[in-house]
């Protein structure tokens, strides 16, 4: 108990740099909340698919084989983003550490891009394309909205 109070007690003294006021603090326009929600949503079930295999995906195992054998990212890499496609969209509908979830998202996204570009721009709205070749517009839209969560913050949350 004594160890809580001292944490407490130091925590209280600390007089946060701009940089970390910066960081910490959110903008409370309805935007920011607004991309939050949807990035979290959005984000969401691609976390189950890949860590928990919901939603007819191959589960963490048969992800990072996939990310590893097949688009040769390295597997300590692989692991961060199947886990960061699981956690930071809890983060984000929860509020909590916004700018570093929608952060570690844009970087699952830039990865993305670099696997799809050969795919073209638009998504495989009509088929044309085999099965799993995608485009990278999708991309492009999570990544601007994490650009919103990362620049502004969460958002108002309604207190």
């Amino acid at each position: 108990m004594a160890a809580i109070h001292a944490l407490i007690t130091i925590a209280a003294t600390i007089n946060p740099t701009p940089m970390l006021r910066r960081l910490l603090s959110t903008n409370p326009a309805a935007g920011a909340l607004a991309a939050r929600v949807a990035l979290g949503t959005i984000m969401l079930p691609h976390g189950f698919q890949h860590a928990l295999g919901l939603f007819g995906g191959y589960g963490f195992g048969g992800t990072l084989a996939w990310m590893t054998k097949t688009l040769g990212f390295p597997a300590p890499l692989a692991a961060l983003a199947i886990a960061t496609e699981l956690i930071a969209p809890f983060a984000l509908l929860l509020g909590l550490a916004g700018r570093f979830a929608a952060l570690g998202i844009i970087g699952i996204m830039a990865g993305a891009i670099i696997t799809h570009a050969p795919n073209g721009f638009f998504m495989n709205w009509f088929g044309g394309l085999p099965a799993g070749a995608e485009g990278f517009e999708y991309h492009l839209l999570a990544i601007g909205l994490g650009a919103v969560v990362v620049m502004d913050g969460t958002g108002n949350s309604g207190s």
